[in-house]
């Protein structure tokens, strides 16, 4: 059966909020992955924990806990990856991310090796 696109970002969106709660130890509230051209992007909402939100209250705070928070994320790159790969087939060649302090939303960009809304509009 060929996977649709509704499908696939499904798909991702819950493979990535399994493996936030697996690498990271807690999952977002919300997960939104959505296919553009030759990339996949991602919104994570309820990603800040009552803590941080308080710490991001100074420059420096926020600064440490995008730092943190980036660091963790880009440590298990290799594995966001592969889930994007296992799921759509489609090799990714660059990865993007940043965390809002106000929001408490990370936003996740794969850039992908082909246009997969379109290889997907083809089938």
């Amino acid at each position: 059966m060929t996977k649709t696109k509704g499908s696939i970002e499904a798909e991702i969106s819950k493979a990535i909020t399994q493996w936030e709660k697996d690498f990271l130890g807690r999952g977002s509230v919300s997960v939104k992955a959505d296919i553009l051209r030759n990339m996949i992007i991602v919104c994570l909402n309820g990603i800040l924990t009552p803590a941080e939100y308080r710490v991001c209250e100074t420059l420096d705070g926020m600064l440490s806990v995008k730092r943190t928070r980036t660091g963790l994320v880009e440590s298990g790159v290799d594995t966001l990856k592969q889930i994007i790969l296992d799921i759509a087939s489609v090799e990714v060649t660059s990865f993007y991310t940043d965390i809002s302090s106000v929001t408490g939303e990370r936003v996740m960009v794969f850039k992908l090796s082909e246009n997969l809304e379109k290889k997907l509009s083809e089938k």
